[in-house]
């Protein structure tokens, strides 16, 4: 019964199982162990469910009592495996490889595939642990089972190769037993592959040799396999790489190790490893250079190979490159064994202490610090020694070499450092006998030898002059050391200064070069002995391989010596790009500045060139070169003033005859544009300067040609200027007189004598030069065409000379028949007065176009009829050329064109030319003589559009600068001066033509420059002399007549005056000369005093046909001066009605109507006259500056107008706005414009600008001073200090010397103001007793002047009232101060001082009665300001009593009274101030008052003055501190605040505090 129900509670736990139900199977298996205890599924399923329901350890206790029940069941060992599969636990997975190793035993025999299925999961745990041993025998093991089973070769295969892939790994540290697992799968693979050979098996050949080779005791089977696979495989290369490996690895390279790397290179030419080998290998046989090529090339692909890099190292000591030992040593230490690395330790400090350079000195001696022992090892020590050599510290080396030394007496190091410390010091002896021992004790070190050869070299004189000991020693040195590069360079020396064996010399150099690429000594020594031997091949070969390799910055030697190769040869773009790149590497190497100089200069880049020479003259200032170059490029340039200047530098250090020529040829380069320029005066002194220092070069070098050229160029050269101006110093030798130590002053014939010498010496030295003929040739046709004043010779030499020329100029064609510039000269040599050849001439204009047909050569003289056709063709040629245009003018002028004055003018831009510049003028003169043009568009085109009479007067003063002979260009520049009012300069014009017409038989041209000569004298002032000149003419001409009767009025010769008028009248034959006559004898007439025979004369004029305006002028001009306005109104109407006027006649119309609208007393109709001319004639300047004139005058309330008026008047005219000046600055002091009101616009600043531009004029300076006046006031009244006090005195005395040259009757009016200014000025300053002073000094020359007697009491008034202290003035003085009133009564000034008087001392009727008189006064003379000024000092007199309270209502209607008819006249803030203050005094607390107080204060007007809102504010902030209306008062003390009105914020603190 209990076993069906065991059967029945195991099955239902395999169903619940199946269900996944495991809790269920925990109870079934509970229930049938509970009938069965040792039930064996029982314990299984409790596993399983206890395994899924994730109890691990409850599954391990099942499985592990089933496994105790029945152990050789498969059951439980599956389960307990599944377990340890799915647990993470340490132990589980320790337990599972035995389990896996059960169950391999119990499926060995049940299931192949389950067990060979674990066979694999135990070998990757193994293979996990890396327990490879026990990998390799599970896998031998399932090896074994498929042998059993019959397995086919192909598995077996992959089984062994899937064994070798298992145990590959860190078989370096496998046992032995392992390897030997792993060889054998390796053969056992390798024979059980079909294609052999084959891809499969080459990749598991070269695998099994890879194994080989990291399995050290398996070298002999590595060889052998290598051998056969290499065999099977003999254009693989991975045999020989595993053996050349092998052999790199055991150090020794034999002859079997080299065929295999030489064999590796035939099949893999890129391959490191065989790189590496065969440079080891070449350099255990001593064949450095192959190794370090090897070696170099291995490294690129190999650069972790340490024995590489060690090498290499090794090789480039031997091979005496440091500096690349020292980086292939820090190559090598980055990572290697710590042997290795003290090896490339020892070998980077040696190869830093033998470079030779200080900081790696230091490098070196740091390195120490790493060396193993480094203090107790001598080779070591002794490197440290070479350190401190290195770095100049040589008692240190000595230091060290003795204690080396003492330790180590024999060390062969040892001596060497103390030689060679002895050496530092100078000792050659005593490091001769270090380094003989030196040597004794190591004879195979070349170094040695070769220290000591240098030492031989470089020792006394008598080493120098036997160098035989130094050759032994350095050829014993390159026989031991043949890579000591040094050792060559020294050879070479040797070969090349003392054995004189330019062969041996050249290939020392090039082995010590080779050796030593960065030796420049040697290379550059290579390159220059093969360039010198003619090898140009070899040495650009050298030289382009040094550069290819060079960094930016270095291999100066070889760029400079490649870019002076390039030089040259003519390829100057590649020499510039050398040298700059030498440059680069040494800025400061001045030689090669001028190299790159040399080169820049013949490419022509002459801005490059001259930076490069200043370069190199920086560096080297005395450097002749340079600065001699410089000048010469400067010369090429054009810069002559700045070439001669460095050409005089130069011979102010010695006479160089190249500086002298170069100087010579500038000076007489600037001297031909001085001549252009027609600046002869300046020219001559160059010429004379050039003659001096061409001479000094002559003295110096005579047997050169060009020299003799140049000289003769100079003194040739003076034909062109005029013959007084051509007078030159040249010294004795030259000029052939005596004596010869000194200059001689010659003339221009002279001067050409001695340049026909000069040409002829350079004719002696060079016969057959074209050049020099045709300059002689030039030299005798400019002696030919001398003066006669200079020749001093017969007309048959003149004929001779003439034929020299001739007989020149066609030697020269002889000699160079294809130069136009000859046939050129010869045609004008044959046209000359003498010869006259025409024909030859014309041939020779011929064959010059024909030579040289693009060439402008003398079209003029060809045939009349191709005259226009040869300058057109000239002209397309050549736009510039001015002879062209200039016959194109003469021919325009033959034919009457109008376009023959703008040809004329084109030739004088183009340049100064004689013809064009006299032709120009004279049409110009011809135009404005011509009147009836004034207002066509030719005339204004060419007169004033072109400025044509200045151009025109600029040309001809040149051109009678050089030609002075020429008395028609003298009159025509005395004309063009006249109308530039340059006036002295006409009076020498014409007197220069007169001069040149006295010897000239032309009576009629005298005349007419005798009658200019006259006018000029008359223009200057210069009365009696041009009554002189008027007198010697025949006076028969009525300009003459008149020009004398002008000079007889101007000297005060009146009766003399009148009877030239009077015979001028007689001679004149037209109404209008006749009216031109009687009107100037009518001012004569006037001028004596005949009133009635003026008039006369101009009733007579006015009757005549053609009446002219100008006696209607003098007629209105004379009833004005006499107050006859009815004669003057007249006067005016008739000249009205002669129709509109032009030009100056509109001004003198609005002047005359003005004057007569004053007379009448109509003051305001004035101002209006003269704005409406303004309107009418708007561009006219004149009357702009009447209009400002008449404003401050006669209607001041417009001064704000009137200045500007004067302004435009500045901008329009230049002329009038000088004067305008004067009168904008009168207009702005009327309108009260000061620098308070405006800094930049004022008084002060106009009348400052007027002094400036006329400084003689008094006017301005009377101006000047009133405006100070008026600055000084202003600052008064704005409480500051005035800054221009002390100045009236001055500015007078300057009024009374400049006032001299003005007519008297002005000139007392002014003085008389500038007196009154003083005197105000004075007293407002306090300074009375000078004002006193200087009324009693004017007094006392003009003890009857009111005005100055007024003045005098008004000072001594001034006086009393300060001294009386209050205390009234006697009526007796009252009584003077109203006498000198009344004898100024027309003064409204006087009366206001009379009335300020009078207030002062209390007379308040009398005040007002005085006040009253003046505005009476000022309303008859109709003066605003006047009027104005009365009514308001009348108004604050009469508010003077309503403020102090006085009873009555007289004074309070007189104030209204006075203020309201001040604002009839206009706005007056004074006047509303005044009522303000009026209510206020009265009605302190209405309304009414605040009202009127803050209209002053917040709503002011343009232009209100500051003081009235400060005085408003004041009685303002009383008014509201009487009302406390707080508010209010806050809002005063604001805009007091932004106002800066600093005293009323002052008095609010006050009233505020109490």
């Amino acid at each position: 019964m209990s076993n069906k129900e065991v059967k029945s509670a195991l099955k239902n736990a395999r169903d619940a199982i199946k269900n996944k139900e495991f809790k269920e199977v925990l109870k079934h298996c509970k229930a049938a162990l509970k009938l069965e205890k040792n039930n064996y599924n029982a314990w299984v399923f409790i596993g399983v469910a206890a395994s899924e329901l994730e109890q691990p350890d409850q599954a391990q206790t099942a499985y592990r009592k089933a496994l105790e029940l029945e152990p050789e069941q498969l059951l439980a060992w599956q389960g307990l495996a599944n377990l340890y599969e799915k647990s993470d636990q340490m132990d589980f997975k320790a337990e599972l490889p035995k389990v896996y190793l059960k169950l391999i035993e119990l499926y060995e025999s049940s299931d192949k595939t389950k067990c060979y299925e674990v066979i694999r999961k135990l070998a990757d745990i193994f293979h996990m642990e890396k327990d490879y041993l026990q990998v390799a025998r599970v896998w031998r093991r399932l090896i074994q089972l498929k042998e059993g089973e019959g397995a086919d070769k192909a598995e077996l295969l992959q089984l062994w190769q899937q064994m070798t892939c298992l145990l590959s790994d860190s078989m370096e540290e496998h046992d032995n037993e392992t390897q030997q697992h792993l060889i054998a799968a390796f053969e056992k693979a390798m024979v059980l592959s079909d294609n052999v050979p084959g891809e499969d098996h080459r990749k598991l050949s070269a695998d099994y040799l890879k194994c080989l080779s990291q399995l050290s005791h398996e070298e002999c089977k590595m060889r052998e396999a290598c051998e056969s696979i290499l065999a099977l495989y003999p254009s693989q290369t991975f045999p020989l790489e595993i053996l050349g490996a092998h052999h790199l690895k055991s150090g020794v390279c034999s002859e079997d190790a080299g065929r295999c790397f030489s064999r590796l290179l035939e099949l893999d030419p890129d391959s490191g490893l065989g790189h590496l080998g065969l440079g080891i290998r070449a350099l255990e046989e001593g064949k450095c250079d192959d190794s370090i090529k090897y070696l170099a090339q291995g490294l690129k692909r190999m650069r972790s190979s340490l024995v590489g890099w060690f090498s290499l190292a090794q090789a480039q000591l031997k091979m005496h490159r440091y500096s690349d030992c020292a980086t292939s040593c820090s190559q090598g230490t980055s990572n290697t064994s710590e042997a290795l690395r003290q090896k490339l330790l020892r070998l980077r400090l040696e190869a830093l202490v033998r470079t030779g350079d200080e900081h790696t000195a230091d490098q070196a001696l740091e390195s120490l610090s790493q060396l193993l022992d480094a203090n107790n090892d001598p080779v070591l020590v002794a490197l440290k020694g070479r350190g401190y050599l290195q770095k100049g510290q040589v008692d240190q080396v000595l230091q060290v070499s003795t204690e080396l030394l003492n330790s180590h007496p024999d060390l062969a190091e040892g001596l060497a450092l103390r030689g060679l410390a002895h050496i530092a010091q100078g000792h050659h002896q005593l490091a001769e006998q270090s380094l003989l021992q030196a040597a004794a004790q190591n004879p195979a070190c070349g170094e040695y030898y070769f220290l000591l050869g240098r030492l031989y070299w470089d020792m006394g004189e008598e080493s120098r002059r036997d160098r035989s000991k130094a050759h032994t020693h350095l050829l014993k040195a390159a026989k031991l050391d043949p890579y000591l590069g040094s050792v060559f360079c020294y050879l070479g020396h040797y070969y090349r200064e003392v054995a004189k064996d330019q062969g041996r010399a050249r290939g020392c150099y090039k082995r010590a070069f080779e050796l030593d690429s960065n030796d420049a000594e040697s290379g550059a020594a290579s390159v220059d002995l093969s360039m010198k031997e003619g090898d140009m091949d070899t040495a650009l070969a050298v030289l382009q391989s040094v550069i290819q390799r060079a960094t930016p910055g270095s291999a100066k030697w070889a760029w400079m010596r490649r870019g002076l190769y390039h030089l040259k040869v003519g390829q100057h773009p590649q020499a510039c790009a050398d040298l700059q790149a030498a440059l680069r590497a040494d800025p400061q190497d001045w030689v090669c500045w001028e190299c790159l100089g040399e080169a820049y200069l013949n490419r022509r880049s002459f801005t490059s060139a001259l930076k490069a020479f200043a370069k190199a003259q920086l560096l080297n200032p005395s450097s002749i070169y340079s600065l001699y170059q410089t000048a010469a490029i400067k010369q090429t340039l054009g810069k002559f003033k700045e070439a001669a200047a460095e050409y005089l530098q130069i011979i102010a250090r010695e006479d160089y005859v190249p500086a002298l020529k170069g100087l010579g040829e500038c000076l007489l380069s600037l001297a031909r544009g001085l001549m252009e320029d027609y600046r002869d005066g300046g020219a001559i002194d160059v010429i004379q300067q050039a003659i001096q220092y061409l001479f000094r070069a002559v003295e110096l070098r005579p047997d050169l040609s060009c020299l003799w050229k140049l000289l003769g160029d100079a003194c040739t050269s003076v034909s062109t200027v005029a013959p007084n101006r051509a007078r030159v110093v040249v010294p004795g030798p030259l000029a052939g007189l005596q004596p010869p130590d000194q200059g001689h002053l010659l003339n221009q014939g002279h001067t050409l004598r001695v340049g026909e010498r000069c040409y002829g010496r350079a004719l002696k030295l060079m016969p057959e030069s074209s050049s020099l003929w045709y300059d002689l040739g030039l030299n005798y046709y400019h002696q030919a065409c001398l003066p006669r004043c200079l020749q001093e010779m017969e007309h048959n030499t003149l004929l001779l000379l003439l034929e020299k020329a001739l007989q020149c100029v066609k030697k020269a064609i002889m000699l160079n028949s294809s130069n136009h510039s000859y046939w050129n000269a010869l045609g004008v040599v044959a046209m000359s007065k003498g010869l006259e050849n025409y024909a030859l001439a014309q041939h020779s204009f011929i064959k010059s176009v024909q030579v040289e047909p693009n060439v402008i050569n003398n079209p003029a003289p060809l045939l009349s009829q191709l005259s226009h056709e040869a300058f057109k063709i000239a002209q397309s040629l050549e736009p510039l050329y001015v002879n062209c245009w200039i016959g194109q003018a003469l021919i325009a002028e033959m034919v009457g064109s109008y376009d023959t004055m703008d040809l004329f003018r084109h030739t004088t831009e183009l340049s100064t030319h004689t013809e064009g510049v006299k032709g120009y003028a004279y049409w110009v003169c011809a135009t404005l003589l011509d009147k009836s043009n004034r207002d066509s568009e030719l005339y204004r085109y060419n007169i004033v559009q072109m400025n044509a009479v200045s151009a025109a007067q600029v040309a001809l003063s040149k051109y009678t600068e050089r030609i002075q002979t020429d008395p028609d260009a003298f009159v025509m520049l005395g004309f063009l001066n006249e109308h530039l009012q340059l006036k002295k300069q006409a009076v020498l014009a014409y007197q220069r033509s007169v001069e040149l017409l006295q010897t000239m038989p032309s009576v009629e041209l005298l005349a007419f420059s005798l009658g200019s000569y006259g006018r000029a004298l008359c223009n200057t002032g210069q009365w009696e002399e041009a009554v002189r000149v008027y007198s010697s003419t025949s006076l028969e001409v009525l300009h003459d007549l008149a020009g004398l009767a002008l000079a007889y009025c101007r000297a005060g010769l009146i009766p003399e005056s009148i009877s030239a008028y009077e015979k001028a009248l007689m001679v004149a034959t037209t109404e209008k000369e006749k009216a031109y006559i009687l009107t100037s004898l009518a001012l004569l007439q006037h001028r004596l005093g005949n009133m009635d025979s003026a008039k006369t004369l101009l009733f007579k004029c006015s009757m005549l046909k053609e009446p002219v305006p100008e006696s209607l002028l003098c007629l209105c001009a004379l009833g004005l001066v006499h107050g006859d306005s009815t004669l003057a109104s007249a006067a005016l109407t008739e000249l009205l009605k002669q129709g509109r006027a032009a030009g100056a006649a509109v001004e003198q119309r609005c002047l005359l109507t003005c004057t007569l609208l004053a007379l009448q007393g109509n003051y305001s109709a004035v101002q209006r006259e003269a704005s409406r001319a303004v309107h009418s004639n708007p561009g006219n300047p004149s009357l702009w500056a009447l209009l400002s004139r008449l404003v401050p005058q006669y209607y001041p309330r417009k001064a704000k107008g009137g200045a500007v008026a004067g302004h435009v008047a500045c901008l329009s005219s230049m002329t009038q706005g000088k004067r305008a000046l004067l009168y904008s600055g009168v207009n702005q002091l009327a309108c009260g414009r000061h620098s308070g009101e405006d800094r930049s616009r004022n008084a002060l600043k106009t009348m400052q600008r007027a002094v400036l531009l006329c400084p003689d004029d008094p006017a301005m300076w009377a101006g000047l001073m009133a405006a100070c006046h008026t600055e000084n006031t202003a600052c008064s009244l704005s409480g500051s200090t005035p800054g221009r006090r002390g100045l009236e005195q001055v500015l007078m005395a300057v009024v009374s010397e400049k006032g001299r040259s003005v007519e008297q009757p002005l000139a007392q009016a002014l003085e008389g103001w500038v007196l009154q200014q003083a005197v105000t000025g004075l007293t407002s300053g306090g300074q009375l007793e000078q004002a006193e002073a200087l009324c009693s000094q004017v007094l006392s020359v003009s003890p009857e002047h009111p005005a100055v007697v007024l003045l005098l009491r008004q000072v001594q008034c001034e006086h009393l009232l300060l001294s009386s202290a209050g205390t009234a003035l006697p009526a007796s003085v009252l009584e003077q101060l109203s006498s000198a009133v009344l004898a100024n009564h027309t003064s409204v000034a006087a009366w206001h001082w009379l009335a300020e008087v009078y207030r002062t001392q209390g007379l308040l009727v009398q005040a007002v009665m005085a006040y009253r008189q003046s505005l009476q006064l000022a309303s008859q003379l109709d003066l605003h300001s006047g009027k104005m000024a009365c009514l308001l000092r009348l108004a604050l007199l009469a508010l003077s009593p309503c403020m102090a309270k006085v009873p009555g209502d007289e004074w309070k209607e007189l104030v209204l009274e006075a203020t309201t008819e001040a604002l009839k006249l206009g706005p007056s803030p004074v006047a509303l101030l005044v009522q303000a203050l009026l209510h206020f005094a009265t009605k302190m607390a209405a309304r009414e008052t605040r009202r009127l107080l803050e209209r002053l204060v917040y709503f002011p007007s343009q232009g209100y003055p500051e003081t009235v809102a400060c005085v408003a504010r004041w009685y303002l902030l009383r008014h509201l501190h009487a009302k406390d209306d707080l508010e209010l008062m806050d809002t005063l003390v604001d805009d007091a605040k932004a106002s800066g009105d600093g005293r009323l914020l002052e008095f609010h603190t006050r009233l505020t505090s109490c």
